[in-house]
């Protein structure tokens, strides 16, 4: 496994372990708030819930980003001169005697 995505591995690890986190904080603040009034329950639930799904939102944006740099980085992509043999879309690098050819 190459650093590249041992790094991903770790990043992605540690979006999901914030996410739970925070989350985890908004619950336990709206259940404080709402033992302290419970009068307030409704609008103080629906704030965490908003709360928690924007948190949310940023978690699976994040996961997405992890995953395109997965994409970008996996050396299967990156094919000199040539395409994947699955019939991938392949970033391709140039091979030396394309770039020869060029000049």
């Amino acid at each position: 496994m190459g650093f590249a995505i041992g790094g991903l591995l770790i990043g992605v690890g540690l979006i999901i372990i914030g996410a739970g986190f925070g989350i985890g904080k908004i619950g336990a603040a709206a259940v404080d708030g709402i033992a302290r009034q419970p009068e307030a329950a409704g609008n103080i639930r629906g704030t965490a819930i908003v709360l928690a799904a924007l948190i949310e939102g940023a978690t699976f944006f994040a996961l997405i980003i992890a995953l395109i740099a997965n994409g970008k980085v996996d050396k299967n992509n990156w094919v000199e001169g040539g395409v994947i043999p699955s019939g991938r879309a392949a970033l391709t690098i140039p091979a030396e005697s394309e770039v020869a050819a060029k000049k």
